[in-house]
């Protein structure tokens, strides 16, 4: 990679880190701070904080990050401070500039909706952070701390710690509001996993034939997508075959299909949904030889 695309990829992930946490500072501003709703991480322990101690939201979670990130620097080493350095002061920062912003204004007042729109946020967000290689620090921290001291599995690890958070705010918050905490754990949760998996949509096609060579030149002319030649056996017969793999777009696909069918239409064809796919012909220019 020359320097160029280098430092665009560079400027393109710190953007998407600071866009991940403008949109999950936003997210507990306009929708879970005014409905009072429990969440976990670090912005759970810091509402506990709040209510108690009366420490201010965007402090403790900014005192709280910079200790994470000293633990983690000190436990699992310097690349992955790094990665966590810009998330531990933008989100605290982000926080209380749109606290100083917009104030005591409420966008609604409806739980339902606060509930929906901070799951969504605050997923996209993760998601948004995740996704350019960055980690979101804090209560990210603990988790693989003790996957790397004590072997604990980091979703098992998350997992109690956002009980205990959302237990600690039960202590103080009514029945109905914890419930639909716990709804929007799990939004986020869902939506943090479809943002990972977000990509160009493609369709992979195997196809087991006697007329593989005449289906790949087909391919390869008439469509212009790639091949790949797989070694298969018969499991009945135990006769030795060849299986064409291509992956092509949805809109390719019927003419694939057709143009498979018209040399052996009695091939075997296997079509499956890609989420992403990324190399040359996709994400990079084609090259032809």
């Amino acid at each position: 990679m020359d320097k160029d695309s280098h430092l665009l990829q560079t400027v393109s992930s710190f953007f998407c880190v600071m866009a991940g946490n403008f949109l999950y500072a936003l997210a507990v501003k306009l929708f879970l701070l005014p409905s009072s709703l429990v969440t976990g991480g670090t912005t759970g322990i810091a509402l506990t904080m709040e209510h108690f101690f009366g420490v201010p939201i965007s402090l403790f979670v900014l005192i709280f990050n910079v200790l994470m990130l000293i633990l983690g620097f000190c436990v699992l080493g310097k690349q992955f401070a790094l990665t966590t350095l810009a998330s531990t002061f933008l989100y605290p920062c982000f926080l209380e500039l749109l606290n100083r912003i917009l104030g005591d204004y409420v966008m609604t007042e409806d739980l339902l909706l606060c509930t929906l729109f901070s799951g969504l946020g605050i997923g996209i967000a993760l998601g948004l952070v995740i996704r350019s290689g960055a980690s979101t620090g804090g209560m990210d921290i603990p988790p693989l701390i003790l996957q790397k001291t004590l072997h604990v599995p980091v979703s098992i690890s998350m997992y109690a710690f956002d009980v205990c958070i959302l237990l600690g705010q039960a202590l103080y918050r009514p029945a109905e509001n914890i419930l639909y905490g716990i709804v929007l754990v799990m939004i986020y949760t869902i939506v943090l996993d479809k943002m990972l998996l977000v990509g160009t949509s493609k369709t992979e096609v195997k196809v087991i034939s006697s007329k593989s060579d005449d289906i790949r030149k087909a391919i390869l002319t008439r469509i212009d997508r790639g091949v790949t030649i797989l070694d298969g056996e018969g499991g009945y017969l135990q006769k030795k075959t060849q299986i064409v793999l291509s992956i092509v777009s949805n809109r390719e696909l019927p003419k694939m299909e057709k143009l498979i069918r018209s040399i052996d239409p009695e091939s075997f064809l296997i079509i499956s949904h890609v989420n992403e796919v990324r190399g040359r012909g996709f994400s990079m220019k084609k090259r032809y030889r």
